[in-house]
């Protein structure tokens, strides 16, 4: 697990050093002005650029192909047939109407054909899409596809629970409200008795 934290902060010191274009910072100051700010001040002189690297990472998925962490799948010959899932998985992204943050968990499962992968990758599929602008719909269908087509297994279903900040901080303001989307393929999908078993594992 240290490894991992290891990563993450050499990621970030990295994108820390990322030359920002003068034309970015610019237009945060003339935003930052625009709501009312002054982006001269000393507490705002940085912010620009700090802003630009934030974007930058909030949005790496742009510059990965999750369906990369599934190429390293298994061949299962003892035809393990027991649903994998992958549950209370959180991820954060932003919305693509207003770039507000949307904030939840999703859960993952699959039912193997003849592959099975490391279970730790489900999550950096989701990730993937998840760092890049988004709509909830379509990223559960994304992640479910992404799996469906690279891990050809009987059944995926994914579940994902969110909160969105264009609902919570601006607009109507309804806070603590929670959306939910699912995407059921295979046998998820077709059989009744297999979907209302991966629904109850992921708690639903």
């Amino acid at each position: 697990m240290a490894h991992h934290h290891d990563h993450d902060d050499a990621a970030a010191h990295e994108a820390s050093k990322i030359p920002v274009p003068e034309e970015i910072t610019d237009a945060i100051r003339t935003l930052i002005r625009w709501t009312g700010d002054d982006p001269e001040r000393e507490g705002l002189i940085d912010t620009p650029k700090r802003v630009a690297r934030a974007w930058r990472e909030y949005c790496e998925g742009y510059q990965e192909d999750p369906a990369y962490h599934l190429s390293r799948i298994f061949h299962e010959v003892g035809g393990y047939d027991e649903i994998v899932l992958l549950k209370d998985i959180p991820f954060q992204s932003h919305c693509e109407h207003h770039m507000a943050p949307i904030v939840g968990v999703a859960h993952i499962a699959y039912l193997p054909g003849d592959y099975v992968v490391g279970i730790s990758k489900l999550a950096r599929v989701l990730h993937g899409y998840a760092r890049r602008l988004q709509v909830q719909e379509r990223l559960t269908a994304e992640v479910a596809d992404c799996i469906w087509e690279h891990l050809k297994p009987q059944g995926v279903a994914v579940v994902i629970e969110a909160t969105h900040g264009c609902m919570t901080g601006r607009g109507v303001r309804t806070p603590n409200v929670t959306m939910k989307t699912s995407r059921m393929m295979g046998v998820f999908r077709t059989d009744d008795k297999s979907r209302k078993e991966v629904l109850s594992m992921m708690g639903n």
